[in-house]
């Protein structure tokens, strides 16, 4: 009895979840979101295949909302636009569920000092950072 009151409870939770979503970009497929703590710990399981990540946003770029950082236990990615291909507001909060690659990437000097300044916080951009090329973003509250 208490699993399927579980069951029902989670279904809800998702459902009412997903009246308050908001998308940016490309839709994608419905399916399960790997927390993107658990992506991080098994990069190479999770890195260069186009698929769902999800996390709490942290920061937004402050400039043009051309990414946000997407966080879970601790762990974060900054997630990409595409090629700057759509825009999120600059004060966006929540949770969201992103669709895209996942990669390690070497910043130059000019790209660390770039994102430090796109940062809203003065967040110090790390030389070597973990990212997520996204063509698209849904964001819940």
């Amino acid at each position: 009895m208490r699993l399927i009151a579980a069951i029902v409870l989670s279904t809800l939770s998702a459902i009412a979840l997903a009246g308050d979503a908001v998308p940016y970009g490309k839709p994608f497929p419905a399916g399960e979101s790997v927390p993107v703590s658990e992506a991080l710990a098994d990069f190479d399981g999770h890195a260069g295949v186009a698929q769902r990540f999800s996390g709490r946003i942290t920061e937004v770029c402050q400039t043009k909302g051309c990414w946000l950082m997407l966080e879970d236990n601790g762990q974060a990615a900054r997630v990409m636009f595409g090629k700057h291909d759509f825009f999120i507001p600059k004060d966006t909060t929540g949770t969201a569920i992103v669709h895209g690659v996942l990669e390690r990437k070497e910043l130059t000097p000019e790209q660390v000092e770039h994102f430090t300044g796109d940062s809203g916080n003065g967040t110090q951009a790390a030389a070597v950072e973990y990212r997520i090329v996204a063509d698209g973003v849904l964001i819940t509250s």
